[in-house]
This record gives C-alpha cells, sequence and structure tokens, in this order.
C-alpha cells in the first residue's frame, strides 16, 4: 500500500511538472494575461502623473522606445538596442509576409499541426476551411498561434520555410538585430529582436493600408466552415487612449509583457514599444507614460526652413571674403542641398538651444563643376546633432587659363613695372 502510495505521489509530479513545462511553452497574450484592468480609469491617472521628464527607473519594462514616424527619430529609449524576446510582437511581421505575397481572397484547408499549436488561439480545428484575410485577422486580434502555423505553412511550406521568408525581409529592412524562428513568438533562444527595430518594423508595416486597417480593427467576425465568429482585439489601448490606431500585443513567459502602439494626434505620430513588463498593468501603464510624455513635451521643426534663413544672412555677411584659388572670377553661387525629409521632432524646451555652423572647405582651387559639395551646414543641441546639409556651387567655376593671364598683364602694366622699379 505504501509502494502504491509512493508511485501514485511520484506520478503526481511528474504530471505537475509536464502541466507547468506545457503551460510555460505554449503562455501567449490571449491565455495567460487575463488580468482585468479599468483601462479608463489608469489613463486618467497616468496621464495626471506625466511629468516633463522621464528616467528609466520610472519605466517598469525592461527595455522601451518611443519612436517618431514623420522624423524618425528616437525620442525617447530604454535598453532600446538590447536583444529580447518579443513574443507574439512577432506577427507584426509574419501579417507583413502574409500580405505583401498572398492572396488574402484564397481558401485554405486547416493541418493537424496548425490545430494543434497551443497558447493564444483562434479556435481552429484540423480540417477547418477559412480564408487568408479572416487568418489574419484571427493572427492579429486575438493573436491566433494555429492561425500564425496556418499561414505559415501556406506561405512558407513549413514553419522553418516561413522564418526563412521573416529574415529575408528583416535583412531587406535593415533589421540586423532581428532574429525569427516562428510565426507566432513562442520563447525560443534564437528568436529575437529589439525595441528599436521593431518600432522601424512597425513603422514600414503601417504603410501597408490592409495592415493598418486590421491592427486598427477593434471587433471583426471571422468565418469558420461558414460559421461566424466574433473577435475582439487584444489590445487593452485601442478605443480607449486618444489617437491610438494599432498594433500588437504580447506575452510568453521568457519576453513577459509586451506591448507595440502607434498613436496620432494632429499631425504628430508615433510608435511606442514596452518589451519586458512584469504585469500588463505595468506594460498598459508605460506605455501610457511614454506616450503622453511624447505628446506633452516634443514638437516639429523644419530643417530645411531654418538651415535656409540661416544661411541666406550667411551669405549677406561672408560670401564677398570667400575665395577660389586660381579663379578666373569669384563670381558663383552656392545653396543648401535641402533634405527630403525636414521634419525634425525636439523638445519643446530645446527650440532656442537649435545651434547652426557653416564650414567651407577653405582650400577652394578652379576649376569646380556646378553641383559640387563645398561645405556643410549643421543644425544641432549641445554637442547632439540633428542634421547635416550639404553646400554647393550652383554654376561652373572655371580655372584661370593663358590668355587671361595675358590680359592681366596688359591691363595692368604699369602697375606692375612701377611694382617692379620700387
Amino acid at each position: 500500500m505504501k509502494n502504491i502510495f509512493i508511485k501514485s505521489a511520484h506520478i503526481f509530479v511528474i504530471f505537475l511538472i509536464i502541466i507547468t513545462s506545457f503551460n510555460y511553452s505554449f503562455a501567449d497574450d490571449y491565455t495567460e494575461d487575463k488580468a482585468t484592468i479599468d483601462v479608463s480609469a489608469q489613463i486618467s491617472e497616468t496621464i495626471a502623473q506625466t511629468s516633463d521628464t522621464l528616467n528609466a527607473s520610472s519605466i517598469n519594462s525592461r527595455s522601451c522606445i518611443i519612436y517618431d514616424r514623420n522624423s524618425h527619430m528616437v525620442l525617447y529609449g530604454k535598453n532600446e538596442t538590447k536583444q529580447v524576446k518579443m513574443a507574439s510582437t512577432t506577427k507584426i511581421m509574419t501579417s507583413l509576409i502574409i500580405i505583401e505575397n498572398c492572396n488574402l481572397s484564397e481558401t485554405i484547408e486547416v493541418s493537424k499541426k496548425a490545430a494543434g499549436t497551443g497558447g493564444s488561439r483562434l479556435g481552429l480545428k484540423t480540417g477547418d476551411k477559412i480564408t487568408i484575410k479572416d487568418l489574419l485577422y484571427g493572427l492579429m486580434l486575438c493573436s491566433g498561434n494555429d492561425a500564425a502555423v496556418a499561414l505559415a505553412e501556406y506561405a512558407g511550406g513549413d514553419i522553418q520555410g516561413f522564418a526563412n521568408l521573416m529574415n529575408n525581409k528583416a535583412h531587406e529592412l535593415g533589421l540586423t538585430n532581428t532574429h525569427y524562428e516562428s510565426p507566432h513568438g513562442l520563447d525560443s533562444d534564437g528568436h529575437y529582436t529589439t525595441a528599436y527595430e521593431l518600432a522601424v518594423l512597425t513603422d514600414y508595416a503601417l504603410k501597408n493600408e490592409t495592415f493598418a486597417k486590421i491592427v486598427g480593427t477593434k471587433n471583426y467576425t471571422v468565418t469558420i466552415n461558414g460559421y461566424p465568429k466574433n473577435l475582439s482585439n487584444t489590445n487593452e489601448l485601442l478605443g480607449y487612449l486618444n489617437g491610438v490606431y494599432g498594433v500588437k500585443t504580447g506575452f510568453t513567459n521568457g519576453a513577459n509583457r509586451c506591448l507595440v502602439t502607434a498613436c496620432k494626434r494632429d499631425n504628430m505620430d508615433i510608435i511606442c514599444v514596452v518589451l519586458g513588463a512584469d504585469t500588463k498593468k505595468f506594460r498598459t501603464q508605460d506605455s501610457i507614460k511614454l506616450i503622453e510624455y511624447a505628446f506633452k513635451n516634443f514638437t516639429y521643426i523644419n530643417a530645411n526652413d531654418l538651415a535656409i534663413n540661416s544661411f541666406e544672412n550667411w551669405k549677406n555677411e561672408n560670401l564677398k571674403y570667400l575665395d577660389i584659388n586660381k579663379s578666373s572670377s569669384n563670381s558663383f553661387e552656392l545653396e543648401i542641398k535641402t533634405c527630403e525629409n525636414p521634419i525634425l521632432s525636439i523638445n519643446k524646451n530645446e527650440i532656442d538651444n537649435v545651434m547652426t555652423s557653416i564650414s567651407i572647405n577653405a582650400n577652394l582651387e578652379a576649376p569646380i563643376s556646378s553641383n559640387t559639395v563645398i561645405g556643410n551646414l549643421t543644425l544641432s543641441i549641445d554637442d547632439r546633432n540633428l542634421a547635416t546639409l550639404d553646400i554647393i556651387n550652383t554654376n561652373d567655376i572655371k580655372r584661370k587659363d593663358i590668355p587671361h593671364y595675358l590680359n592681366y598683364f596688359f591691363s595692368n602694366y604699369s602697375n606692375i613695372l612701377e611694382q617692379i622699379l620700387n
């Protein structure tokens, strides 16, 4: 009897270990992170506490970033270039690959492997019929890992084949600290990104209208085997915080709570990424805090306007002193080569601290062809470079030739002779 009890206890312990291991491996946002929070109350409370400054200790998340979409500038970062696990924010890349390469109206049959995928689920069963479009909504709204595998098998043949497509796209976008091993983001050692590169990827993805529409949808009805199923977006800020229009939540035991948020108010458009928050409440709080900080403290300036105005003033005072060695004429025109994207996002308190410095090559020598860069203008705050614009000449500057020297000699013969005699 005692031996039976001991064996039963051993079996029970083994069972607990298996269950614990199973939960660890397949935890995800929709199944394991169901802690309810009063978003409206938390928004009001966090906004009231938002200050003009941020420091690392005030953000619970292990890494985070505020990325401005118009200027492509980082407004705030904490460990933003550190490689970390990304959980279901992986599905931003998954959906992008599908949208760019597949026929969304096509209907597929769900495989046994896809239907058996654990974690957060759309609820697919083996043999289910569903369109690629509806799988995308299941992927991005309820974070369906089963939908992720179904899409990966459809587009890449299998998970490894699809991961290759994901990594090729990451390489194309210059994401050198990002690597994918799955379409869903369940924990694995070779599956990682950074807050910065996740923001860059999201910025690119949001330029796709289909992607932007899906991640900005609060509720949607998909059809599985001809029957409707209602879905709700896991993004707790969508529909609550002013200006939020996406993007994706995430949670695994290895990554902790993650949230990528896009928010636009008036002409300012930002992406906020928080990775590695301890709880859902903290990830929500951190996101609100970062978003409100950005809109409260930052504004846009136009680099081209500042540069052109400053350069015109400089030319009025200094152009007459500019000399070109061996030039037949110092009559030339200078212009600033303007930025393709002149928008700069800076702290409102730093606007008066923007400095302009102009540097011209001191050893200019003819001939100089038109559109040659002869210097640059730099906009900066303290030691932080905001933008550098090239200064070019817009006309050909010819070198002195023999006829020119002869003409000069005869035109100034008397003066030259007098200088020689004296």
